[in-house]
């Protein structure tokens, strides 16, 4: 019986490895094949920013709806009908992705696919965690993360090969084989629990954010992944400018950086899995990511005349850094109870995506009064510096028994 239990833990974390490797695969394959898919579609030079913001906001428009309706769907009908759902989501909508020929097609298909991509992550880690011994949950949660950034990697090489509809077509397509794989993949013991007493209130927003110390915790949550998003969304992407104010020998290619990055942030989140088993604490591992993050990201913000290999050997040491991105979604699960956990897990990390709008808009005004340089490293100190009070007002989560309800 015991094999057999281990057997079908193993199925689980294999699915969910896989479907964040497709998530992760679909979630950035627009920033990658954006220029290429913008002219064939005939989108003129001087609207390629503008356009490819509106698209890109769109996706996360989707992303932060998304995440609200499946994390309620999750808590109120189960973890793998979300599983199901999300994933049949994204993966017809990367499917019809190959065939538009127009901006505000491609804007509303994007907005559908980030419903969809929403889902995948925080179930599964929810899932994983719920159904692994509450001293190993670390090493399942860890894989699940560190094979699905892989999928960053895939959507460069399948995107450098290919046409650039071609690239939806392979995203999609992965998703429906996912799906015939993920038939026969069983529900969370403690969700079947939490079915059977109906007194208790599920997947509830209102539940949530009724009471002023669950409202706290929650926001802690989300502060201690604020500097995540801001690394790759501003310091890797951005590299091509970035780059021109340090005076680099070439121009920085942003491509090239995220795929490092993402090579980091798959090591860095084997390394922070591993740290917290063997330190026994998540907290300790989030500290030390902080800290890489900092000297990382100052090292690389004040490298006069950068060259590429220099840039490239940055971007994967600052991945390492941001790589406790499934230790930070384990600690959100963890930190609540079995009919709101999903709901959490799920709505923490695209609200932390989306925190990525407000940290360029306060970046983007540092720049307007001190330049690029300065203006980033201000906004890196300002993120690290709330990330790392957050953590200190979080309670350790290592070890700790998930079975119980929010009142």
């Amino acid at each position: 019986m015991h094999s057999n239990s281990s057997k079908n833990t193993w199925l689980l974390i294999m699915v969910a490895s896989l479907g964040y490797f497709v998530d992760i695969y679909d979630l950035i394959i627009f920033s990658i094949v954006r220029v290429r898919s913008f002219q064939d579609i005939g989108v003129p030079e001087e609207l390629m920013r503008v356009k490819g913001e509106f698209v890109l906001n769109m996706q996360m428009g989707g992303l932060l709806l998304g995440g609200l309706i499946w994390g309620v769907i999750a808590d109120k009908y189960g973890r793998i009908k979300v599983l199901f759902g999300s994933i049949l989501l994204y993966s017809l909508a990367n499917i019809y992705n190959g065939f538009v020929h127009d901006v505000t097609t491609y804007a509303v298909v994007r907005f559908i696919a980030g419903i969809g991509l929403a889902g995948e992550l925080g179930a599964g880690i929810t899932l994983v965690s719920e159904s692994m011994h509450r001293s190993k949950r670390g090493y399942g949660t860890m894989l699940v993360a560190g094979v699905g950034v892989l999928g960053a990697i895939l959507a460069y090489f399948v995107s450098e090969w290919f046409d650039w509809r071609t690239a939806y077509f392979v995203g999609g397509g992965m998703g429906i084989l996912l799906l015939m794989m993920r038939v026969g993949t069983f529900e969370s013991g403690l969700f079947a629990q939490a079915v059977e007493s109906t007194h208790v209130q599920k997947g509830s927003l209102k539940l949530l954010f009724s009471h002023p110390e669950r409202i706290k915790r929650y926001f802690y949550c989300l502060g201690i992944g604020l500097p995540i998003w801001f690394v790759v969304g501003v310091l890797v992407t951005q590299a091509p400018e970035i780059g021109a104010a340090l005076g680099a020998t070439t121009t920085l290619s942003a491509g090239k950086g995220v795929m490092f990055t993402y090579l980091g942030i798959s090591v860095g989140d084997f390394i922070a899995g591993l740290l917290s088993q063997w330190l026994k604490s998540r907290k300790k591992v989030v500290f030390l990511c902080q800290i890489l993050i900092l000297i990382s990201s100052l090292w690389y913000l004040n490298s006069e005349g950068i060259g590429e290999n220099k840039f490239m050997f940055l971007a994967f040491f600052m991945g390492i850094g941001v790589g406790y991105w499934a230790t930070f979604v384990t600690i959100a699960a963890e930190q609540f109870g079995t009919n709101l956990r999903a709901t959490v897990a799920t709505t923490a990390p695209n609200f932390v995506r989306g925190a990525l709008i407000p940290s360029t808009l306060l970046y983007g005004y540092f720049v307007g009064v001190w330049g690029i340089i300065p203006a980033a490293i201000v906004t890196l100190l300002l993120l690290t510096g709330i990330a790392i009070f957050a953590l200190t007002q979080l309670e350790e989560s290592f070890d700790k028994d998930l079975n119980y309800y929010e009142e």
